[in-house]
């Protein structure tokens, strides 16, 4: 083949090469398989060789070549890079578009545009006619270094551009978690430390001396922006056009007309971000008008007209304010740290477990020591090291019990020493069937919180006694399996309603022996009279409980010798005393019973429910005519006064037929009540 024609067949094998190479870079598309593709690279390899002076920097064959470089020469930035503003909450990102607004004209149009925050190294990509000149790194903003052989070693930035033109691109080099993963196994295997994250191995990879160190990390790349006048309008225009010039552009990047559309994508940018292939840790918002955008100018480093609305931390820090011992249902005594609450990957978290004396040994920790914690996905907090420098001398040692926290026996060392338990079967920490009463029907009745998610917070270290129920945060259950975000969401809201509790079902949660719903109205009632009949509270109840007379209770209706000796004895007692006391600091509630004696608008009558009632439950009916000083009977008889019908009734509606007994359906029940 002679120079012409090898000249020619060159030409032919860039354009396919390039072509090739944007379709499957920037359209995500495959036309022919890698191994064909790297045959045509491999032809043009070989004419170049044998014709070297056919050879250009926008060849496909310069992506890596030359000798590993002594340093990097400085490249001073025409425009300088500069950072932006952080906004991590949806109040700075209203606070910003306000301070914006009363600098712009109130006749003009204030549109965004929405792009995913790559984590990953910020580039420039200068361009003459078309082909690849400089490209280098953001430096300190107005100066940053020559990389461009090792940039030219990533596939996704073009050597030459769909037209010949002057023109400077900023971007993002990432590295994809899946290399990420690859890099690091290699890592491992040749016996050197793993790599902290992406981001790191991104910049460190474009920094290398040698290009064939960096062609081997299979970096990729996005633009966002571009510095030059071509006419444009907007921001979203600049996007088309990197994209029509042959620049990879994410496809997911958003114009947004308000405020509540750049929240939407934050929220589904979010959901998205750990199926991502690549690290993100926010969105950028940029006035999407350009002569608006340079209108607003810049304030210290950072433009006025842009903002990085970043997603909440997967690690920060935050105050161990305590370590708490809890001991599970099998005896095993687990120190968990109570943090200074804080946001950690959406959710708030307020402790972390840290397993054994060992943990603690090992990070050296403190009690009043800042921490840095992390929850990376739905992983379970973490305290991952103590900032000892910022020591101010008030930060306290801590060491594991000799005896119980919970009923004071002494506790002996398992496996290794490493273990702590307690071996008293009828310590009350084991005994869980107060738990399970505590959050029933009738008691608490908190919606979602049965035995099995009982058990569950007990093992995991959340709670220590049933008050410890209050102080949960989303960000507490969130990372256990099988609890998303949804239902962490859902127990926590009816942890929290259920804080506002009627007189009666407290005392019944209480599970004072004997004392069944029907006693906890009576002795509701009877507290209230004690009372004055004013608003009661749990100091009250202490106070009330601590003068308690057996002789006096004898007279209530229903209430013997022994549930009133039951009753004076369980309120003696120191530890239910420091229950309800713990009770009343987390904001338990407490509202009247509605007395049957007075205030009951069913005083005196007696009901009987058949069928299905729509809104609600059979226990639920019998629970608000209970309140409202009415009887509920399960058979008819000439003496009830009312059989409510729901759906599908049974034989007692025939039998108050045939004894002429008043029904009501179910809206003339709930208007009654």
């Amino acid at each position: 083949m002679d120079l012409k024609k090898a000249k020619k067949r060159i030409e032919v094998l860039k354009r396919e090469i390039e072509k090739y190479r944007y379709a499957y870079h920037v359209l995500n598309q495959s036309l022919i398989p890698d191994e064909a593709l790297d045959s045509l690279k491999k032809e043009l390899y070989d004419l170049e060789q044998k014709f070297p002076q056919l050879i250009t920097p926008d060849s496909p064959t310069q992506r890596v070549s030359g000798k590993p470089l002594k340093f990097f020469k400085k490249v001073v930035h025409k425009t300088p890079m500069i950072s932006l503003n952080d906004a991590f909450l949806k109040e700075d990102i209203k606070d910003w578009y306000e301070r914006i607004k009363k600098l712009i004209p109130t006749e003009k149009k204030l549109d965004f545009y929405c792009e995913y925050k790559f984590d990953g190294l910020a580039i420039s990509l200068e361009y003459e006619k078309g082909i690849l000149k400089v490209g280098s790194t953001r430096g300190d903003g107005k100066i940053g270094e020559d990389v461009t052989q090792n940039l030219k070693t990533i596939e996704a930035i073009p050597l030459r551009l769909k037209k010949d033109i002057n023109i400077e691109v900023r971007g993002e080099v990432l590295l994809t978690k899946e290399e990420f993963k690859r890099i690091n196994k290699e890592q491992i295997k040749k016996g050197l430390s793993a790599y902290a994250n992406p981001r790191n191995v991104a910049a460190g990879s474009i920094r290398q001396l040698d290009p064939k160190v960096t062609a081997s990390r299979k970096l990729d790349f996005y633009a966002y922006d571009l510095i030059g006048d071509f006419n444009l309008k907007t921001h979203e225009e600049k996007h088309q056009f990197l994209r029509e010039m042959g620049l990879k552009v994410h496809s997911g990047n958003r114009r947004a007309e308000n405020l509540e559309e750049i929240f939407a994508f934050h929220e589904k940018v979010s959901k998205e971000r750990e199926r991502l292939p690549f690290e993100i840790d926010g969105i950028v918002v940029i006035v999407n008008d350009i002569q608006l955008f340079e209108k607003l100018g810049v304030v210290g480093k950072a433009p006025r007209g842009a903002i990085a609305y970043k997603f909440s931390p997967k690690e920060t820090t935050t105050i161990v304010e305590d370590i708490k011992i809890q001991v599970g249902r099998t005896g095993v005594l687990t120190p968990v740290a109570i943090l200074r609450p804080v946001e950690v990957g959406g959710v708030t978290i307020s402790r972390a477990t840290l397993h054994n004396k060992e943990e603690i040994k090992r990070l050296g920790l403190k009690i009043k020591d800042t921490v840095i914690i992390s929850r990376a996905g739905d992983v379970i907090p973490k305290i991952e090291k103590v900032l000892k420098n910022l020591r101010t001398g008030e930060e306290k040692e801590f060491r594991m019990p000799e005896v119980c926290p919970v009923c004071g026996r002494k506790v002996v060392e398992d496996e290794g020493g490493i273990i702590l338990r307690c071996l008293n079967k009828n310590c009350p920490a084991r005994q869980l069937e107060h738990f399970y009463h505590f959050v029933s029907k009738g008691a608490f009745d908190i919606k979602g919180v049965g035995p099995k998610i009982i058990n569950r917070f007990i093992d995991e270290g959340l709670i220590q006694d049933i008050s410890d129920l209050f102080d949960l945060k989303e960000g507490d259950i969130a990372p256990l399996e099988r609890y998303g975000e949804k239902s962490s969401q859902n127990i926590i809201k009816a942890i929290q309603s259920s804080k506002n509790i009627t007189l009666n079902r407290f005392i019944y949660a209480l599970g004072i022996p004997h004392i069944g719903e029907e006693n906890a109205i009576l002795l509701a009632e009877y507290f209230e009279e004690k009372n004055n009949n004013k608003e009661i509270r749990i100091s009250d109840l202490i106070k009330i409980g601590a003068s308690l007379k057996e002789e006096e209770l004898n007279k209530v209706k229903t209430i013997g010798p022994k549930i009133a000796s039951s009753i004076v004895n369980w309120f003696k007692e120191k530890k239910n005393i420091e229950f309800l006391k713990k009770l009343e600091a987390k904001g338990i509630n407490i509202i009247p019973v509605v007395s049957r004696k007075e205030k009951g608008k069913l005083k005196g009558l007696t009901l009987v429910l058949t069928g299905t009632l729509i809104s609600m439950s059979r226990d639920e009916a019998k629970k608000r005519i209970k309140e409202e000083g009415g009887e509920v009977s399960e058979t008819v008889s000439r003496k009830t006064d009312f059989v409510v019908v729901g759906e599908n009734p049974g034989s007692k509606l025939k039998k108050a037929l045939e004894l002429k007994i008043k029904t009501l359906n179910e809206q003339e029940f709930l208007k009654m009540i």
